[in-house]
């Protein structure tokens, strides 16, 4: 229903007094939340499948809502930018991707601490290892 809906929204937006602007930002705010839907579905399935409540993946469907926010701001006041009203809301957004971002690699940290193991061992293998001092008999 919601593929039909973006098709629809596109449509109407073409027909009605054209201008691209008005397609493009349609198009590319129902297509964004498309996405979002489509990942928050797959999310629940998983949370149903698995039995257990986990934060990463509404995590990642904050951050796809985020980055859609930021992309239709920036569409919108491409040609009247003012900083008292678009730009603060820039601002709490990019602050609020970021947060997300970093609660997302926190996560994945602290519940799969194996996967970040080969990192650890490329590391320890690029530092060089103190030789042996040789020791002179007297």
């Amino acid at each position: 229903m919601l593929t039909v809906g973006v098709v629809h929204d596109v449509i109407r937006s073409v027909q009605g007094p054209y201008r691209e602007e008005t397609v493009v930002l349609s198009a590319l705010d129902s297509s964004l939340v498309l996405f979002i839907v489509a990942e928050l579905l797959h999310t629940v399935r998983l949370t149903i499948r698995n039995r257990t409540l986990d934060a990463e993946p509404f995590l990642v469907v904050g951050l796809i809502a985020g980055i859609r926010k930021v992309l239709i701001v920036t569409a919108e006041a491409e040609k009247s930018f003012r900083w008292n009203v678009e730009g603060i809301e820039l601002l709490v957004l990019a602050g609020l991707i970021l947060v997300m971002a970093t609660a997302v690699y926190v996560w994945r940290r602290s519940t799969r601490p194996g996967d970040y193991a080969p990192f650890q061992e490329a590391r320890r293998s690029r530092s060089p290892e103190p030789s042996p001092t040789p020791v002179r008999g007297s």
